[in-house]
């Protein structure tokens, strides 16, 4: 029992998640949604894809089609410091359903899933950027430095 209750213990603390979801308009009508997340040491390049319910927006997997309606407006990319990006042209008004899927050979699938309303997204400045995808520490450093110079004037 014990062996049992340690191999599921190490299959979860050694599957990949997804650590965060942000997005933000790259202009009055495109959506850039990046979607972070952590393997297990030593795993191979992951999966990545984008969807909404059952249809595909875009995947990385060469073994899975693009849903058609999406052919020409959308398309999903891994960077470097394990980011998959959606970028997604026309999005329509309202609200819209994307959920980030990351999976790597045979583990199981790690989702997570955000809503984006139109009218309330942010655009992509380079602040925005950053102040999302900073960490807690790293983004009082950056603001104390400025606060410092301000007092000691």
């Amino acid at each position: 029992m014990l062996f049992l209750a340690t191999i599921f213990l190490f299959g979860i603390a050694s599957a990949q998640k997804i650590i965060i979801l942000n997005y933000c308009s790259i202009d009055d009508h495109h959506l850039r949604m990046d979607c972070k997340y952590a393997l297990p040491p030593e795993s191979p390049e992951p999966f990545c894809k984008y969807t909404n319910g059952e249809r595909l927006f875009d995947t990385t997997d060469p073994d899975e089609e693009q849903h058609a309606p999406f052919r020409n407006r959308a398309k999903v990319r891994i960077f470097p410091g394990n980011i998959c990006r959606l970028l997604y042209k026309n999005l329509p008004n309202g609200k819209s359903n994307f959920t980030c899927n990351i999976k790597y050979a045979n583990s199981a699938m790690a989702s997570k899933t955000s809503v984006v309303e139109k009218k309330l997204l942010l655009p992509c400045s380079a602040w925005s950027v950053l102040l999302q995808s900073c960490s807690g520490l790293a983004l009082t450093l950056m603001t104390l430095v400025p606060l410092l110079d301000i007092h000691w004037l």
